[in-house]
């Protein structure tokens, strides 16, 4: 058993003009052979997606492929790509021919998008789909596996600023110097970190997203942002201070995630983890 991943870009350019290749257009809509940077290719101002397609299964014995990389491109394109075309075309209006034609009236959140986009693509790929990650930006993206198709997984990153000194009472001085190093120098130091929290949302009946990126936002600059955000976190907070414990990257994600998960609770969702990065070489996962 493998598991392959495929990353589709692609661009979601503006309807019914000459950039998107409408009506009396002489422009191919599926025009760009730079499948790194997308395929289509922006044109003007349009959308930009990454969907990351995760397969799952046995390769065959004679070709060693457990699929060919161009079929799961060209399901991506027929089995995905319409819908998040019809979707994009008038963001947060009616949009008709996406739910077995019938018209979405309210506010289209991409996690309500993925049953059928994750339903799609597994029968386009004879069941061999475990799950699709969309990306809407660098730093936030929706997640549906194949096993659990009403559970949409949200991830967006955020950053905040902070000194740290790393000290530990159960060893002297001396040992605190020689363990630590410089991140032991009595006045702290700094550091740019990024957090990225991983939350369940179950859709409703009607296929709504009820958590949002935008109630995850508030609740993080509320419970996370604000606390700790431009803070010395030995000597402004309680959690890191000198009846906490000490702010290593391991301690500050375990310490995040107690805070944040009790928060996301109260507004009907689950929070799986926080990614915490110290440096873009150093992050901690928890729970792991």
């Amino acid at each position: 058993m493998v598991e392959l991943i495929r990353k589709v870009r692609l661009a979601v350019n503006e309807h019914g003009s000459p950039l998107r290749g409408g009506p009396g257009s002489d422009v191919d809509p599926k025009a760009g052979v730079n499948g790194y940077g997308g395929i289509p290719a922006l044109s003007g101002l349009g959308f930009w997606f990454e969907l990351d397609v995760r397969c799952r299964g046995t390769p065959d014995p004679r070709t060693g492929y457990l699929l060919d990389i161009k079929v799961v491109d060209r399901a991506v394109r027929h089995a995905v790509v319409p819908g998040i075309e019809a979707a994009c075309a008038r963001p947060g209006a009616p949009v008709q021919g996406w739910k077995d034609g019938e018209p979405v009236t309210h506010a289209i959140e991409p996690g309500s998008l993925l049953p059928r986009m994750v339903e799609n693509l597994n029968q386009a790929l004879d069941g061999k789909l475990a799950g699709l990650i969309w990306h809407l930006s660098p730093y936030y993206c929706v997640e549906m596996t194949t096993t659990d198709p009403g559970l949409v997984l949200i991830r967006q990153r955020f950053d905040f600023a902070a000194a740290h000194r790393l000290h530990s009472p159960a060893l002297s001085e001396a040992e605190n110097r020689e363990f630590f190093g410089k991140c032991n120098n009595p006045s702290g130091h700094g550091h740019n970190y990024q957090l990225e929290p991983c939350v369940a949302v179950r859709l409703a009946a009607d296929g709504r997203q009820a958590f949002t990126l935008a109630d995850l936002e508030r609740v993080v600059d509320r419970v996370i942002l604000e606390r700790f955000d431009h803070k010395h976190l030995n000597v402004d907070t309680e959690e890191f201070g000198p009846r906490g414990v000490n702010p290593t990257v391991e301690n500050i994600a375990k310490v995040f995630f107690g805070l944040l998960s009790p928060a996301v609770g109260e507004a009907k969702a689950e929070l799986r983890s926080i990614t915490v990065w110290e440096t873009d070489r150093t992050s901690c996962v928890y729970p792991a």
